[in-house]
């Protein structure tokens, strides 16, 4: 497929292939922050099928305590049409179908169509909670473990 040509139903497919083979979550908004995009590793990370999670909001995965702070970036990004922090992975916070709070490592990035037009906002992520919840108890351990004088 050349940079001009619309897709054929045969060179679209990769594409549909690589978003539901992807093991990260792999999740696109409008620039209305409307999911349009969720594949099976959104759904193994952040509990929500597809049919659950397309045609909300990303409020949806984003604790509430946080959504002031991501909308202001995230509206900031669709007026810029570009991230503050460029292909930096980050970690932050999600939330899960379950009520629990995930610690993420996320990457996001503006999506444009051919004439440079803003489309939305596409995101990787992937649960790291068990480990950096690891990472936090292993610099909270007191240095050459729990010895007591007697």
């Amino acid at each position: 497929m050349t940079p001009d040509a619309s897709p054929s139903p045969a060179s679209a497919a990769p594409w549909r292939h690589i978003l539901a083979d992807t093991p990260d979550a792999l999740i696109f908004a409008d620039t209305q922050g409307v999911i349009r995009a969720w594949n099976a590793g959104a759904e193994t990370v952040f509990g929500y099928g597809a049919v659950e999670a397309l045609g909300q909001s990303l409020d949806l995965i984003i604790p509430e305590r946080l959504r002031a702070a991501h909308w202001l970036g995230f509206n900031r990004a669709m007026a810029r049409g570009t991230t503050s922090h460029g292909a930096e992975v980050r970690t932050t916070r999600g939330a899960h179908k379950d009520g629990r709070t995930l610690y993420v490592d996320m990457s996001f990035g503006v999506v444009r169509d051919d004439s440079g037009t803003v489309l939305g906002s596409v995101a990787m992520a992937r649960d790291v909670t068990t480990r950096h919840l690891l990472a936090k108890a292993s610099t909270a351990a007191p240095p050459g473990g729990d010895h007591q004088k007697s």
